[in-house]
């Protein structure tokens, strides 16, 4: 399964310049899996690891002088670490803060050895490093498999390239109609397993989607089981309360209310903030989108939250499978806003890798006219909203709304039509998301 971060392993294996890069994302989205597969280019490889094996934690206690630390690593794995030919992996990296406040250090004294790191949980264990050293670490952020990644994955590269070829933001052409009902079915499969790995590869190998369920609800588990580690920081049954309630305001304004009247808000708040942090959720923030950039006009009392996955969503929504496969306009499935959400991954997954971009909506609410437009994005100098539409049919009445308050060149449709363009408006299939960035 080849991913688009592997080629951006390689282009930073290659930097003479480079730094001790560090892979940030939450559990089970295939950090290690990448990191491992880019080793197969080195003569050797260290693997440290400091959730399996947390006495190696004690090596960093006495130094973080890089060279003392690979003599003890390299003493403990019997194994040579030599700079050009090995690369040093430290994995859950967050388990070891010491280890953490090396990595400045492998830049300043050891910039010759190539070293990942990778983590999950990172915010927190940032917080007790006194400094990260700007400017000395790299950091790449990494998500689930895009559909993009989800077409070479099943071997479907040359629908994938005609769909690049065919579909471009200022001028496109229709794609085949029975190519595109192919994509549209393939997008409506990966909208139903999601893009963790494991699920992808059992999709693969199997073809059995029930077996995937199988594993998205064990992954489930998983998640919620992984709150134990949170019970420093928040009230473990309290975030289990607004993680499953995620799923049920998908697409709306949220509202701690519609969580538990009788809660604190703050406690709901900071359980909120943890599975932000933890990746397992994006906020989208309303933002009066006059100007450049987005974020300067953010309320931040407005927001929206979607799961990090729409497999895990779907699961946690309960969606009836049988209807969702069989209908063409979506409306069922509309409900739960999966259109909605699988837009906004794919924003997320197909920007740039090097920060943890934000998500925007807009909002207008008035007494005799309330407009919402799912997404607005920043192209150059232009501010381009987005509309989400779960079938082929729906008024574009807020989008409308917005061109005119906004004076805008560019909005965009995003639907199950084929690509088509109307004056300023742009129609772009939901299984092509990738190209309008």
């Amino acid at each position: 399964m080849i991913r688009e971060i592997e080629k951006k392993l390689i282009e930073w294996k290659k930097d003479c310049n480079r730094k001790p890069l560090l892979i940030r994302g939450a559990r089970q989205i295939g950090k290690t899996y990448s990191v491992r597969k880019l080793s197969e280019t080195f003569d050797t490889f260290l693997e440290v690891n400091f959730e399996e094996n947390p006495n190696i934690k004690k090596i960093f206690d006495d130094s973080l002088t890089p060279s003392l630390i690979c003599e003890k690593l390299s003493a403990y794995y019997n194994q040579e670490i030599t700079p050009g030919k090995t690369l040093l992996f430290f994995d859950e990296i967050q388990n070891c803060p010491k280890a953490i406040s090396s990595l400045r250090f492998f830049y300043e004294k050891f910039p010759e050895l190539h070293l990942i790191a990778t983590g999950s949980l990172l915010e927190f264990a940032f917080e007790e490093i006194p400094s990260m050293g700007v400017g000395r670490i790299k950091s790449v952020f990494m998500f689930p498999l895009s559909f993009n990644e989800f077409l070479t994955a099943l071997n479907e590269k040359l629908l994938l390239n005609i769909i690049k070829k065919n579909i471009k933001f200022e001028n496109g052409n229709l794609l085949e109609e029975t190519l595109h009902k192919k994509a549209i079915n393939l997008y409506k499969t990966f909208q139903l397993i999601g893009g963790l790995p494991e699920v992808v590869d059992s999709y693969i190998n199997e073809r059995n989607l029930n077996k995937c369920f199988e594993i998205l609800d064990n992954l489930l588990i998983t998640f919620k089981d992984d709150f134990a580690k949170y019970k420093n920081k928040v009230n473990v049954s309290r975030l289990t309360e607004v993680f499953n309630s995620i799923a049920l305001q998908a697409g709306k304004k949220f509202k701690y209310s519609k969580i538990d009247s009788s809660a604190a808000s703050n406690s709901l708040k900071d359980s909120l903030n943890l599975l932000e942090k933890a990746g397992i959720i994006y906020k989208i923030t309303h933002t009066s989108a006059n100007g450049i950039p987005l974020g300067a006009e953010v309320n931040s009392k407005k927001f929206k939250v979607i799961l990090f996955d729409t497999g895990l969503h779907q699961r946690m929504l309960g969606i009836d499978i049988s209807k969702y496969i069989a209908i063409d306009n979506f409306e069922t499935i509309n409900k739960g806003a999966m259109a909605e959400i699988f837009t906004g991954l794919e924003i997320l997954k197909n920007s740039n890798r090097n920060i943890l971009n934000k998500l925007y909506y807009w909002h207008r609410e008035a007494k005799s006219s309330n407009a919402e437009v799912d997404y607005v994005i920043q192209s150059g100098e232009e501010i381009i909203p987005i509309e989400v539409k779960a079938g082929k049919a729906g008024s574009l009445k807020s989008l409308h709304q917005f061109m005119d308050s906004h004076k805008s060149k560019t909005g965009i449709k995003i639907s199950l039509d084929n690509y088509y363009k109307n004056n300023k408006i742009i129609s772009i299939p939901l299984y092509a998301v990738a190209e309008i960035l």
